[in-house]
């Protein structure tokens, strides 16, 4: 659980670093850090501070030229505001911030680590001033004496004490660690002790695990470095092995690539962003040193770069659906130094620290690396990440380096499906176009809420389905889409209009749903994805499977079922269409009205298709409910610690309404991202494109023939067109055209001791099969019987064959 406010703004060592000095004190170094000191050059400590000042502040760049000078300036500005409105008081710094709540404490710490960045860096109107180091020096004292002291407790968050105030305290003690006296440096190490005592890292559990771990690790080198102290820094570097680790449950990463903190919630975007960033700057901090870290294990954190967090990143955006709480955090842009936060905020820093852990890693991981950075920086149109006010001017150096470096070749976004069972979610890429799908399950939380953050996120993993364009779209979901957005119509969901509470179910991924089947089978290319759907709070009940396609993905929802007394719906699209967008739809070929307010209840649809942004075929035609609207709303209302500004945005809702109490309804509909009406109204008239072979209870199932598709969804037992399966399995086989086909099979649910699968085809021979198979059969049809696949966590088992 962390601090109330994004980590991204305040520790991100690749960003915006705030970073804070010291405070006189009676207190004097320890005696085990004086005699430490004898058994180390001092010299080597003096390289890792000022490597560290470096990392913080950056290099090599022109202060005059963009886009440092804009950021400088900003910096210079932002500095001289904070430092012209302190105040020190008993109980607080600045009048806005009272030193009773732990998030002030932070919170001041990181105006005083914008003082001291200005004061460090050239060209911010304050470089050298010496009146603010000392009003920086005054600030650190005060806060030193009022609650971050040997003698004081902790109190409020963890997060604050262990994490926030620390980090910045010990960074702003590097950038003015020549104007600190060292009775104030051994007092804020005193309290650095205090609070961030060796015992946090003792066990890995609870609060010491995933990126907090890390964070505690970096503390801990920083106040060693800072003391002179080699068993604090060995200590860090130690801590940090339980990390390396793929683990099968709980905190951390997983054979798959998925990454999960807080136990129940997909987390590669947030928490695992602060991990990637605090174990780049560590390894590049203590590389080549006495502390280098060298254990084996972190090869795994340097494959995490394509395996975890590439996956994810589309044209410089990080992906809503792996960064749990912080979609709730948003930037109105009232001022010039505004937080940027959003998709592209969050990609932005994860691509700084890519470039900055590429520095610790082999010569050849290095420089793919950087062709994926600055392929990521080319495309990303939306918002260009030199622009990017949130990110520091280290991070700006290095990423400005990259793009600059003519040796580097920008590396293309790559096409195919990734599955991360481990976190419930799927990854579709195609030429053009990327998607994401956010599922639930036991293991796996609806929504996360907590501190105030992400209040209305509670069907965010009822089969969200999010999608952007390589040329269009990318500002769909950045563009105040979560404080504006109908909570009950998230794209892609089907859910209950049940009314819920704001934080609904609990806090810190309480609210699971009780249903295993959630997963889906992949040959890397094409996929077919399934999550059985039970509602928050509700008594919903459905069954829904994506089949993940070469220009499209088709979807199936199935088994609709409540008896809450209100409507259920399946979300078909919400479009943000911007602040004053008013882009056509098209129904049947018949445009129909733009004005706001405008809703329709639409007998027949083939296809619909918004321009711009894509469209949409209903096989067999289907009754669609549309609206056009303008939506209200504040980022306070999903985050107490948003702005209150009233923020307005268009969209364009798609729907079918399953009615109140719905018993076994069904729809389906094509998703065709990109396409023009005319190529929607074309695959609308090819009507032996898609055979849906099941949609129901016990199978959805579908076919497609011109790519040589079945694919199936077995929620219990049974035969779907030429396949049939004796328990809950996922299917999808492809004829290649060639005299060969491949199966993939999965468990979803994690529970089959064996499984037979039969596949009512000639079948000649088997050409490669996994260990899981332990007989197959050929002739005039495939019989598989697969062992025990409970272990293997919902992977994808392929096999391949000759066609008779």
């Amino acid at each position: 659980m962390s601090a109330p406010w994004s980590r991204r703004s305040f520790l991100r060592l690749s960003g915006n670093a705030a970073l804070v000095t010291g405070i006189p004190s009676a207190v004097t170094l320890s005696a085990v850090d004086a005699a430490s000191t004898a058994s180390t050059a001092d010299d080597e400590f003096d390289q890792l501070r000022d490597r560290w000042r470096e990392m913080v502040l950056g290099s090599g760049f022109d202060p005059a030229s963009a886009p440092f000078a804009g950021k400088l300036a900003l910096l210079g500005g932002q500095a001289a505001e904070q430092r012209a409105a302190m105040a020190a008081a008993a109980g607080s710094l600045w009048p806005d911030l009272p030193l009773t709540l732990s998030a002030s404490i932070t919170a001041s710490y990181a105006r005083l680590g914008t003082m001291a960045q200005a004061y460090a860096q050239p060209g911010t109107g304050l470089t050298g001033d010496s009146g603010l180091a000392a009003d920086i020096r005054t600030g650190l004292d005060h806060l030193h004496e009022q609650v971050y002291h040997p003698a004081k407790s902790p109190f409020g968050n963890w997060w604050d004490f262990r994490i926030g105030s620390p980090q910045l305290l010990l960074d702003i003690s590097t950038i003015l660690y020549a104007q600190l006296s060292p009775a104030q440096l051994a007092g804020y190490l005193a309290a650095v002790d205090r609070f961030v005592p060796d015992s946090a890292v003792a066990q890995y559990t609870g609060t010491s695990t995933g990126a907090n771990r890390v964070d505690l690790c970096r503390s801990l080198a920083l106040r060693g470095i800072l003391g002179r102290n080699p068993a604090k820094v060995a200590l860090a570097r130690d801590a940090l092995s339980p990390v390396f680790p793929v683990v099968t449950g709980g905190d951390g990463f997983y054979a798959d690539g998925s990454f999960v903190q807080h136990t129940y919630l997909s987390y590669t975007g947030s928490y695992g962003a602060v991990l990637l960033g605090g174990l780049a700057g560590l390894f590049a901090l203590l590389s080549g040193s006495t502390w280098a870290v060298t254990d084996p294990g972190r090869q795994l954190v340097l494959d995490s770069v394509e395996k975890s967090f590439a996956p994810f990143l589309f044209n410089g955006l990080m992906m809503d659906g792996v960064s749990g709480r912080a979609t709730s955090r948003g930037d109105p842009r009232t001022n010039s130094y505004g937080f940027q936060g959003g998709d592209h905020g969050r990609g932005h820093g994860v691509l700084a620290s890519v470039a900055l852990l590429g520095s610790a890693a082999s010569s050849a991981e290095r420089q793919r690396w950087r062709g994926l950075v600055k392929g990521w920086m080319q495309r990303d149109y939306y918002s260009p990440v030199l622009t990017d006010t949130d990110l520091g001017v280290a991070a700006l150096a290095r990423l400005g380096a990259v793009l600059d470096d003519g040796a580097v070749t920008a590396i293309a976004e790559p096409t195919g499906h990734r599955l991360f069972p481990g976190m419930d979610r799927a990854v579709h890429r195609r030429p053009g176009w990327a998607a994401s799908i956010s599922m639930a399950s036991k293991r796996m939380g609806l929504y996360e809420t907590g501190n105030g953050e992400n209040l209305r996120g509670w069907h965010a993993g009822a089969g969200m389905l999010q999608w952007w364009g390589d040329t269009y779209g990318n500002g769909q979901y950045t563009d105040a889409f979560w404080p504006t957005v109908d909570p009950y119509r998230l794209p892609g969901t089907t859910v209950s209009r049940k009314p819920l509470a704001d934080a609904e179910g609990g806090a810190w991924g309480l609210p699971r749903p009780d249903v295993n089947w959630v997963g889906g089978a992949t040959d890397g290319e094409y996929a077919a994805v399934g999550q059985f759907v039970r509602g928050l709070s509700s008594t919903l009940y459905a069954k829904k499977s994506w089949f993940c396609l070469a220009d499209a993905i088709v979807c199936l929802t199935g088994s609709v079922r409540a008896t809450d007394g209100t409507a259920v719906e399946t979300v078909v699209e919400n479009r943000n269409l911007g602040a004053g967008g008013s882009q056509a739809l098209t129904v049947n070929g018949a445009a129909q009205s733009t004005a706001l307010g405008w809703s329709a209840t639409l007998p027949g649809t083939r296809w619909a298709q918004i321009a711009g942004h894509g469209g949409y075929v209903f096989p067999g035609g289907a009754t669609v409910r549309a609206l056009r609207e303008a939506r209200t709303g504040s980022w306070h209302d999903i985050n107490t610690g948003g702005t209150t500004d009233p923020v307005t945005r268009r969209y364009l809702t798609l729907w079918f309404d399953h009615g109140v109490d719905p018993v076994d309804a069904a729809c389906s509909h094509i998703l065709l991202p990109g396409a023009t009406a005319a190529a929607t109204a074309a695959r609308a008239a090819d009507t032996g494109w898609l055979a849906v072979l099941a949609n129901d209870n016990a199978q959805q199932g579908v076919r497609v023939a011109s790519l040589g598709v079945t694919a199936v969804n077995f929620w219990f037992a049974g035969s779907v067109g030429a396949l049939t399966a004796d328990g809950p399995a996922c299917v999808l086989v492809r004829e290649h055209g060639d005299g060969r086909a491949t199966l993939c099979v999965s468990d979803p649910m994690r529970m089959r001791t064996a499984l037979t699968l039969t596949w009512h085809r000639p079948v000649a021979s088997v050409l490669s099969q996994p260990a899981t198979v332990v007989s197959a059969t050929t002739g005039s049809a495939l019989t598989l019987v697969f062992g025990d696949l409970t272990a293997l966590a919902g992977a994808t088992q392929r096999i391949e064959v000759a066609l008779g």
